[in-house]
């Protein structure tokens, strides 16, 4: 038998045998980072053998995010999953989510690792987790991403290591994990700077429970972004002037606040753009991501630093960290998802969050994750983490969809991620609104007249006209009525369109 150190080197196919229908299994990844390629293919050949069988074979799926390709596509597709959290992208799970197929528990990131500590997910049967190098005595040097890996490795009774050959060793550098123990025996993470280092540059497993290495040599396949856009761009101009109006009125520090920036197309173009505007001075990030427009950002001097969990970066951009090391492993820092997410720490660095909605509503309140209030897209992720703690929480999005069928401003939001009281500026490539001090009815309005699209402002402000008062004004009888449109004629308002 080939040994890898102490471990046998098996198969795909023979790791997959030691995982039985009904077993609840973690797998390396957040995004599609540092994700288990190889044995989540072996694991859908499985499943759709033991179905043409006639016998069951589904797995509780537990990630620190979504998990790329191989997981929320693949497995879903052969019907290897009956349970997933707390957080996903792909077409064909979120298909089987929406028809129950799958039991899909979303919730806020920063909390997974306690809720797998205490047991809250049941036992964790096995583990597969992809790395550079596992040591004989059980230290872990895992690659593009950290997540949940560590909680994962300490829980499961059998663990399997995929090492992946063509992920620089040197990734490692990058890697501060620290594990926290149980309340209330907790002191102080002491980390008051993003790049504030307090861990080692590996995770642990007890080497007795390492089942075996699985050789593997696919990188991450993480797709590319589209370039930023008009309404991108007009999304960032607005956030820009707000940002500098902030550090003019010293609301902001001269040395500007660190920035955490969701996951998406808009996101990555509002930060190139912003990045590169001079009324924004070099800035650090502490946030959850770093993408692809971070990393040309950091070389040109204008992104000083960044912590993160995951490089959710392209092959090309990768491959620029990985060939610039000596630069790159001094300005970025991959910690585990409980603390780059952590609701203590982010507060204490005045976190500036900037997170994208599918819609919001008059008074400010957001819907990151569900269609119609109904239909998951993806899920919360982190942006409740740091909207809740950062000094400063931005939502944005584009004022319309479908060629103006879509109004991403309506009455009421049929499902609510980020309320009001998180919620402080929102922006659309329309204008920006302040939320900052005001009463509903003055949220409203400045969410209507600087926010929505003029085709849809008249109706909203006649829907308010015509609601009952009280603090919060609403009219039952229609404040889904944009939504009940969507759903009967294809469009909010018909015979509307931009």
């Amino acid at each position: 038998m080939t040994k890898y150190g102490p471990y046998p080197v098996i198969t795909a196919k023979e790791a997959a045998s030691f995982i039985k229908d009904g077993h609840t299994v973690g797998f390396s990844g957040f995004g599609a980072a540092g994700g288990a390629k190889a044995v989540p293919y072996a694991l859908a050949d499985k499943a759709e053998s033991e179905h043409r069988k006639g016998r069951p074979f589904a797995m509780r799926v537990l990630t620190g995010a979504s998990s790329g390709l191989a997981i929320d596509e693949v497995l879903a597709q052969s019907g290897a999953i009956s349970w997933r959290a707390p957080y996903q992208t792909g077409r064909s799970l979120r298909k089987q989510i929406n028809n129950q197929d799958v039991e899909y528990v979303d919730m806020h990131l920063s909390h997974v690792p306690q809720a797998m500590l205490f047991g809250f997910f049941g036992k964790m049967d096995a583990a597969v987790v992809e790395a550079s190098e596992v040591t004989p005595d059980g230290r872990v040097y895992l690659t593009t991403s950290i997540g949940i890996s560590p909680t994962m490795l300490a829980l499961a009774d059998k663990v399997i290591i995929e090492i992946n050959t063509v992920q620089s060793p040197r990734l490692r550098e990058m890697a501060d994990i620290v594990t926290l123990p149980p309340p209330p025996h907790r002191d102080p993470i002491p980390i008051a700077h993003p790049m504030s280092r307090i861990g080692v540059p590996y995770a642990t497993v007890d080497p007795k429970k390492v089942a075996g290495v699985v050789l593997n040599s696919e990188p991450d396949t993480v797709s590319e972004f589209s370039q930023p856009n008009q309404v991108s761009r007009q999304i960032a101009g607005h956030l820009v002037e707000f940002l500098a109006s902030e550090m003019k009125a010293g609301r902001i520090p001269k040395e500007f606040l660190p920035l955490q920036a969701g996951v998406g197309n808009v996101a990555n173009g509002v930060m190139g753009v912003l990045g590169t505007h001079p009324d924004i001075p070099p800035f650090s990030m502490y946030t959850e991501v770093f993408q692809d427009s971070q990393v040309e950002l950091m070389q040109q001097g204008r992104l000083l630093g960044a912590s993160a969990t995951s490089l959710n970066i392209t092959e090309d951009a990768l491959g620029v960290i990985v060939d610039n090391m000596d630069f790159f492993a001094k300005r970025l820092i991959l910690r585990p998802q409980e603390l780059s997410n952590h609701p203590g720490i982010i507060r204490r660095l005045g976190v500036i969050a900037m997170n994208t909605a599918l819609e919001m509503d008059i008074y400010g309140n957001v819907n990151s994750s569900h269609v119609y209030g109904m239909d998951i897209m993806n899920g919360i992720g982190g942006s409740g983490d740091f909207s809740r703690n950062s000094y400063l929480a931005v939502f944005m999005t584009p004022s319309i969809a479908k060629d103006g069928r879509i109004s991403s401003v309506v009455p009421m939001c049929p499902h609510i991620d980020n309320g009001e009281h998180s919620v402080q500026v929102v922006v659309t490539e329309q204008g920006l609104a302040d939320l900052r001090g005001l009463g509903p009815l003055l949220r409203a309005k400045k969410i209507i007249e600087n926010c929505a699209h003029p085709m849809y402002r008249d109706y909203l402000f006649r829907y308010i006209e015509n609601s009952r008062a009280g603090h919060i004004p609403h009219d039952l009888n229609k404040c889904f009525e944009l939504h009940r449109n969507l759903m009967e004629t294809g469009s909010m308002l018909p015979g509307l369109s931009a």
